[in-house]
């Protein structure tokens, strides 16, 4: 499959019609717009093709604050929101605050950035998915595209309900039957359809769950095999172990594991995926290009780059997890990932700080590999769990330095903590770690979010290379109200005809 370039796709071609009405939930976007039909935008395949491609541009930059720009939901911004959640990166300036404190409300602009851009994405996809059949039926796409487009859209649709279940609703790990969100599955194309679209109610939890995987098992009987710039075969697969983690389903997870092992593999270098975003460890990731990306106000490498070298230094590594005993003083992750100056260490994941053009890894083989060794050590597999887990650290460190071995980490519970420690590792600026707070804190495992490094404290190098104390500070328990996101209050408002239930507590 070829790679393609999102900056030649204007959002208005690639919103078809739906940015007329786009749902209820993006409330920007109520006024019907002077656009191009379904049926003209359909008509012919290049079209399609662009209308396809429209549903990954408002991916990787879709609204903040009413205006096109900021990364979200994936261009950036599930990466930066997922990371200031957690405590391994550390917040340095205003941008992020809200988010690292815990000082949002229904009125926060990220918050609802996040629900805003991701409704919008999941309604692109959704009118693409209407208009297919159509399109098959006059000749314009044939059966092998037809179902390629289709699997990419449910793909997309899912991946973007699963990132809105982790932040606005209690996990799967607790409590299935808890309020989810609203699982779209129709498109709001038209004014007469709003009253439908605002009728979907939250639902539960476990509703949603069961919804993502009856996506995904479809997508993946559509999708071809292919690069890591579109959604593929093995892309729905690496997605559906991360839900079946999430609902605790662990054979689940070994068998999608499986699925897929002979397909990918753990790059030898660590570094390697985050040099273009193609390797064998790279299944897939969200584009960004120089005329099209998350702006110098959103995109990964300014936001999270060492100022001595191009970028802007607002958000560091945490001293907490360098100074961690779990991540050995040797491991290569530690220099070829890093970047320091006087003030702090910084993550070098992302380097095009001019062009702004590093891709967003969303689903990595290394994940597939971790979620399989964290679910064979639930099953009582620990050699094959450790196995796993050596798979993915052994090749970051010399070999004087022992791999793991069950008796080692003492039997299970060592085993899973060690799974738990290299995900926080491996993962490091990728925005993976409040999934796992996320599920780790409903299933018992973390009493809530753990303490940070106090805001805009960490500013001197000694923090990492010395045992000077790290203030800390906004611990969240579990039973918190702010553990999840509240509901947007444009939202609620905005829903004239059946509104949805705000979160307890705001």
């Amino acid at each position: 499959m070829t790679k393609f370039s999102i900056n030649n796709f204007k959002l208005v071609l690639a919103g078809v019609a739906l940015m007329g009405v786009a749902s209820s939930c993006d409330v920007t976007e109520l006024t019907p717009a002077n656009l191009i039909p379904d049926q003209e935008a359909f008509a012919d395949a290049k079209r399609v093709n662009s209308a396809v491609l429209g549903v990954y541009e408002s991916a990787q930059r879709g609204f903040y604050n009413g205006a096109a720009d900021r990364g979200y939901p994936f261009g950036a911004a599930n990466v930066e929101q997922g990371d200031m959640r957690g405590e391994d990166m550390y917040n340095d300036q205003a941008f992020y605050e809200i988010t690292y404190t815990h000082g949002y409300n229904p009125q926060s602009a990220n918050n609802n950035g996040m629900w805003i851009g991701t409704y919008r994405m999941i309604n692109r996809a959704n009118i693409v998915l209407e208009n297919l059949d159509a399109a098959l039926a006059s000749g314009v796409l044939t059966q092998a595209l037809r179902d390629q487009y289709r699997g990419e859209m449910l793909f997309l649709r899912a991946l973007g309900h699963h990132e809105l279940l982790i932040h606005f609703a209690r996990p799967f790990s607790d409590d299935p039957s808890a309020p989810g969100v609203p699982y779209r599955t129709f498109a709001i194309n038209d004014v007469s359809k709003v009253p439908a679209g605002e009728a979907v109610s939250r639902g539960t939890v476990a509703e949603g769950y069961t919804q993502l995987l009856a996506d995904l098992n479809e997508a993946e009987t559509l999708l071809p095999t292919g690069a890591a710039s579109r959604a593929s075969k093995g892309a729905a697969i690496a997605l559906k172990s991360r839900i079946k983690l999430h609902q605790e389903d662990w054979a689940g997870v070994v068998a999608e594991h499986e699925k897929i092992k002979g397909s990918y593999t753990v790059t030898a270098d660590p570094i390697t995926p985050f040099r273009g975003g193609t390797s064998t460890d790279n299944i897939f990731s969200f584009l960004n290009s120089e005329g099209s990306n998350p702006g110098v106000n959103g995109a990964l490498a300014p936001m999270y780059g060492n100022p001595g070298v191009g970028g802007r230094g607002l958000v560091k590594i945490s001293p907490l997890i360098w100074r961690s005993n779990f991540w050995h003083a040797e491991d290569t992750r530690r220099v070829g990932l890093t970047s320091r100056n006087a003030t702090g260490i910084f993550t070098a994941k992302y380097i095009q700080y001019v062009t702004r053009t590093d891709p967003n890894p969303i689903l990595r083989f290394s994940e597939v590999v971790l979620n399989a060794a964290e679910a064979n050590a639930q099953l009582g597999n620990l050699d094959a769990a450790v196995a796993l887990v050596n798979s993915v650290r052994d090749r970051a460190l010399p070999d004087t330095v022992p791999s793991f071995t069950a008796a080692d980490l003492g039997g299970k519970a060592g085993v899973l903590t060690a799974i738990y420690n290299e995900r926080r590792i491996e993962f490091l600026a990728e925005g993976r770690r409040w999934a796992d707070i996320h599920r780790l804190a409903g299933a018992g495992v973390l009493p809530g979010t753990p303490a940070k490094a106090t805001s805009r404290s960490i500013t001197n190098i000694d923090f990492y290379t010395t045992s000077r104390v790290i203030p800390t500070d906004y611990a969240l328990a579990y039973t918190s109200h702010l553990f999840i996101w509240p509901i947007p209050l444009d939202e609620i408002l905005a829903n004239a005809t059946a509104p949805i239930d705000q979160n307890p507590g705001y």
